[in-house]
């Protein structure tokens, strides 16, 4: 919200347009899987494809949604090429399935044919438990509508990892901030 907050502001001064998409969870083939900092559910199929335990924060039962990249690609389309959704903030993501973390690792499991378990750690401090959005807007300015599920998704990545061969993680950030509270997987580069 501050950056959006920011960017209205410097558009204002400038009288520049501007359009903010907030895709949720984009996933996909050809995903970055090496990249320890996000994107859940790559970090999760290149750890089991290397018959490695991933990792859950806490109790697992975060929820999330995510967008199959293919149904985000007309939306950023339309609002960076053809100045739909100009002055707006829009969720782009599927609002119809929300998954728990740990029914991902479940899926994510039963694709990869990973026979472990995942290693539970501490939450995350100041994690939202509940991440969604509604893609009303999406629809209405833009067409958005959900054509690939998660599964597909999941199935995309995992197809993707295992064409090009799992990879060890590149820890390509420094660390700034290190507390007590800064996670274990980044300290300690657990992946």
């Amino acid at each position: 919200m501050a950056a959006e907050a920011a960017l209205r502001n410097l558009a204002g001064v400038h009288g520049v347009e501007y359009a903010i998409a907030v895709p949720h969870n984009i996933i996909g083939a050809r995903q970055k899987f090496d990249d320890p900092y996000r994107n859940v559910a790559s970090i999760m199929a290149n750890l089991m494809l290397q018959g490695r335990q991933p990792f859950i924060y806490g109790d697992g039962e975060q929820q999330r949604c995510f967008s199959h990249v293919e149904d985000c690609l007309d939306c950023l389309l339309a609002m960076g090429l053809a100045g739909r959704g100009t002055g707006q903030v829009v969720n782009i993501g599927p609002d119809e399935e929300f998954v728990s973390i740990n029914a991902l690792f479940r899926r994510l499991k039963d694709l990869t044919g990973f026979e472990g378990q995942a290693i539970h750690l501490t939450d995350r401090p100041q994690e939202v438990k509940h991440a969604f959005c509604s893609a009303d807007r999406a629809r209405q300015l833009l067409g958005y509508r959900t054509t690939r599920t998660l599964d597909d998704g999941l199935h995309d990545v995992v197809a993707h990892i295992r064409t090009l061969g799992p990879r060890k993680f590149r820890y390509h950030l420094d660390l700034e901030i290190r507390t007590a509270r800064t996670p274990r997987t980044w300290m300690e580069r657990l992946m």
